[in-house]
């Protein structure tokens, strides 16, 4: 079979939907290319005043003092909060998107009370007439530090001799459990068969140390808030997230409020990527606006989104794999350990569940730490942890393919996953595409095309897991025989419109009389938050349950007004039809315009904890060619085949997979987080902080494979994760066909890869 890119491979015969599957021009998007879209720090309030923060210049300190008396005594300051102004929480975790949540950490985070334990920690804040006036006013208060010795790199923070952060912290999941406080937070262990026996039995094995550093999220909009807190207590929030009802319940959390006190307005957003899962600036306006009697806008500048909110984790991991003279993987050893930053929560576990997720192998053990340091606390970046590991895995298991002279896709169908068979992480697959993906490379013209001096080829594959998780939506049935979709999923990649496909299919009436909406905290049922690749499916399951109610309710008004038995009425083409065919039928409009006589306006709503989210897969390709005399590595050429079940908006599918790629691609050769002697962040800001331009890039050729996901009415899994796994070892195994140098650590910038290549010609 030869695949070509753009493509879409269907599994199943096609189901002849009307909509789903057809690519309209988005419902928002005039709205984004004229600047009409309102974003986070576009609202502006009669009366606002501007928030600032005053945040840690050191990366370990104990605060002695705050002395905020000379910026409360200036005129134009209306109110100064420090960590004294917030309740002190006891720990209690709590739901928080892809990665849970400490409120006691959370607190701490969001403003520091007795030490500040990375650079750029929140330790007070103001609110002024102006900004040059809130900026005068964090400097006039006083703080008075006692620098203690900090600890950014993971395995120096392990060491017995380390500089402890937290001296309450004592690692969980080690027995017998530790009597000193250390950095690391916990330990986690997945194990099957017997290694020591799958080792021997290997024909081939392979170990290698990795290490990769902190990277960003990088998304283009700063954090930015708007709070607005009344005489009764009650405050609106508006800002951009990736999920207004977090905010509403992490801000009253840490705040001790009820959240029936809040309403949070979702701004759009521009770009989270798992960043905005979480709160650092919406509490701190909230109660600034509460006590200045006005309202507040807090927008970060880019050097405090560097300094001040979470990158993922940088590592250092060890991994073992033997294989048999076959192909046939029968053993693998991983040794993981994560920065969480300053307080713990790093993705480690989920690095080490997905590492090995997409392979059949009898005997593992493989190990994550969960480690604190001096940096700032790690937050969610898509598919978090996943991308870390598979770098390790998946070059350990080229270099396995190449010692047993087996094509690097052929190794993986040889010990690819399939339905029924136990994932490593516990639970049996159901319905999965990735020997699907592996085989829609193989097929590419891409793969067997001619490679010049200096150029190399790889591959790799990924996993990630998909959630389900709380949604609701509400469906109107407008005068004119439209609908409006209301849901409370904040629209970070395309959301809007696969919404509104999948009502115009539920429906029957045309996507542009669909009006997609996303609803404020108080005008829809809870909804969590955006991340996970959890909307298309979740929220789309609530819309569809919506739907559908909507349409037993049409039929029912179409038989009294026909005085019909229910049975009678069938919904066809967006109408309803006499089974006989003796009546006229239906429209929307008809239906809707007769209403009030049948039952009043017809809406209707779905709650619901959506279970069944379908494992997604995703196979690489690329071609570099690197420059022996700088070590300056340049793609050529990349091809992403990925099982999105059933792509609900094709071009949008295309672009999570290509946006995916993309920032691997930025990962895996030019982003780090750079600090000096003294942990404080060397690049700070898009000019040193190396993310990838649409100059450094190829188009990236996308191949859809579709494989049903059973646990959805049409199929979907989520699409918006799973890319951003490979990449980094894709280019990592073409680095190393072009230059026979394996490199194990990221980024692999120039200097490094010439250095790799000057090693190996000694």
């Amino acid at each position: 079979m030869t695949t070509t890119a753009g493509a879409k491979i269907t599994v199943d015969p096609d189901p002849g939907y009307k909509w789903v599957g057809t690519r309209p021009v988005r419902h928002d998007g005039l709205d984004k290319v004229t600047g009409r879209a309102r974003f986070g720090a576009d609202l502006s309030l009669p009366g606002m005043l501007i928030g600032a923060v005053l945040r840690s210049p050191h990366a370990h300190a104990r605060i002695r003092s705050i002395d905020t008396s000379a910026a409360e005594a200036m005129e134009e300051v209306k109110a100064v909060v420090t960590g004294a102004d917030f309740p002190m929480l006891e720990s209690e975790e709590g739901a928080g998107g892809e990665e849970a949540v400490d409120f006691r950490d959370l607190c701490r985070n969001v403003m520091a009370r007795d030490k500040v334990l990375y650079e750029g920690h929140a330790l007070a804040a103001v609110a002024a007439v102006t900004r040059r006036a809130a900026l005068a006013a964090l400097e006039a208060i006083e703080v008075d530090y006692e620098v203690l010795p900090h600890v950014v790199d993971v395995e120096e923070a392990m060491a017995p001799d380390a500089p402890v952060l937290h001296e309450d912290m004592f690692t969980a999941g080690v027995d017998p459990a530790p009597e000193a406080p250390s950095n690391i937070a916990s330990r986690c262990v997945y194990e099957r068969g017997d290694v020591e026996k799958g080792f021997a039995e290997a024909d081939v094995v392979v170990e290698r140390e990795f290490t990769t550093r902190p990277v960003h999220q990088g998304y283009i909009e700063p954090h930015a808030v708007v709070a607005d807190t009344g005489e009764d207590g009650r405050s609106v929030i508006w800002c951009s997230s990736q999920g207004h009802f977090m905010v509403r319940t992490f801000t009253a959390k840490l705040l001790g409020w009820s959240p029936s006190q809040i309403k949070v307005i979702p701004a759009e957003i521009g770009g989270g990527f798992g960043g905005k899962t979480t709160v650092y600036v919406e509490p701190v306006a909230a109660l600034l606006s509460r006590k200045a009697g006005r309202p507040v806008k807090i927008v970060m500048t880019r050097g405090e989104v560097f300094k001040g909110t979470g990158p993922t984790s940088g590592s250092k991991m060890r991994v073992k794999l033997g294989a048999r003279r076959d192909g046939k993987l029968v053993a693998a050893e991983a040794w993981l350990a994560y920065q969480a930053g300053a307080f713990k929560g790093s993705p480690v576990q989920m690095g080490v569940m997905c590492m090995f997720a997409p392979y059949d192998i009898p005997n593992f053990f493989l190990e994550g730490f969960d480690v604190v340091n001096n940096m700032p606390k790690t937050a969610a970046y898509r598919a978090p942890g996943a991308p870390i590991g598979a770098f390790a895995s998946e070059t350990v298991l080229d270099e396995i393919a190449e010692e047993l002279g087996i094509d690097p896709l052929e190794i993986r169908l040889i010990n690819a996953v399939e339905e029924g068979m136990t994932a490593v992480y516990g639970p049996r697959y159901r319905r999965i595409g990735f020997r699907e993906t592996v085989e829609a490379l193989q097929g590419t013209p891409h793969y067997s095309a001619p490679l010049g001096s200096n150029q190399g080829r790889g591959v790799a594959s990924g996993f990630w897991f998909n959630f389900g998780s709380n949604s609701s939506a509400t469906v109107h049935i407008n005068e004119d025989g439209g609908a409006s979709v209301m849901t409370g999923s904040p629209d970070i990649g395309g959301s809007r419109a696969s919404m509104a496909l999948m009502a115009a299919e539920e429906l029957g009436i045309d996507v542009y009389r669909i009006t997609p909406i996303v609803a404020d905290t108080e005008s829809v049922g809870f909804t969590d938050m955006t991340g996970g690749s959890r909307v298309t499916h979740a929220t789309g399951m609530a819309v569809i349950e919506a739907c559908r109610k909507v349409v037993a309710d049409l039929r029912a008004r179409a038989a009294m007004m026909w005085d019909v038995d229910l049975d009678q009425v069938e919904w066809v083409d967006g109408r309803a039809q006499h089974v006989d065919g003796d009546r006229a039928p239906l429209t929307t409009e008809e239906l809707s315009s007769a209403s009030a006589k049948t039952g009043g306006p017809i809406t209707a709503s779905a709650s619901l904890n959506a279970r069944g989210a379908g494992a997604a897969f995703s196979t690489q390709m690329c071609d570099v060619e690197v420059d022996p005399q700088t070590g300056a590595v340049t793609i050529l050429r990349y091809t992403t085949a990925q099982d999105a079940g059933r792509a609900i908006h094709p071009s949008y599918v295309e672009g999570q997979m290509q946006g995916g790629v993309v920032q691997g691609i930025g990962w895996g050769l030019n982003e780090e987080y750079i600090f000096d002697p003294d942990g404080v962040m060397e690049n700070p800001g898009f000019l040193d902080y190396r993310m990838p331009v649409a100059s450094d890039l190829p188009m990236i050729d996308t191949v859809i494979v579709e494989v049903p996901n059973p646990g959805h009415p049409y199929g979907v899994r989520g699409v918006g994760e799973v890319g951003i796994v490979p990449p980094m070892a894709a280019i990592a195994n073409a680095v190393y066909d072009a230059t026979g140098c394996r490199l194990g650590e990221l980024p692999m910038s120039p200097p490094k890869v010439l250095a790799a290549i000057e090693a190996n010609g000694d």
